[in-house]
């Protein structure tokens, strides 16, 4: 399997659960703020009916990505695995097994490569609270978005409550 089937395959598994997207492909020509907004669009269409009435949100690539601000890979890894396995919501609820999303987020991020740039919208730590700058029309949204030297993978949760 070559690399980019395999990151594909990962980012599937890391958003398997609804209300769980992911986007893999080559960066070359890569506009972050394009493929999170284009994501945004597919998880708010697919869930159109869980959107609040009159929910506003970003309306342009650009305006998602001046809602992003750069993450340390660590903390990247951290967010994606909790991000698949989490919920934003109700925060004790567990999606999926934890272990199985660190796994799969750590091999993800390992198939970027070294010279990788993460981006997320969530400020602060997962178990310490958060809060975020909205990527999307829902109430709850967070994405975690790496790009390396050949390789993007963007993984987004969204949630009304």
């Amino acid at each position: 399997m070559d690399t980019l089937s395999l990151l594909e395959a990962l980012a599937g598994s890391l958003s398997r659960q609804s209300r769980v997207f992911a986007r893999s492909g080559l960066s070359s020509g890569c506009d972050l703020g394009a493929q999170i907004y284009a994501l945004a669009q597919v998880a708010e269409k697919e869930l159109a009916r869980d959107i609040v009435k009159g929910a506003v949100g970003p309306d342009s690539a650009a305006e998602v990505a001046a809602a992003l601000h750069r993450a340390g890979g660590d903390d990247a890894v951290e967010l994606m695995s909790n991000l698949s396995a989490g919920d934003l919501v109700f925060p004790g609820h567990a999606y999926r097994d934890r272990g199985h999303a660190r796994r799969a987020a750590e091999r993800a991020a390992g198939l970027l490569g070294y010279d990788v740039t993460w981006w997320t919208n969530i400020e602060g730590s997962w178990r310490d609270g958060r809060s975020w700058n909205p990527v999307t029309r829902f109430t709850f949204d967070g994405v975690v978005a790496g790009v390396g030297e050949e390789y993007f993978v963007i993984l987004l949760q969204v949630g009304e409550d």
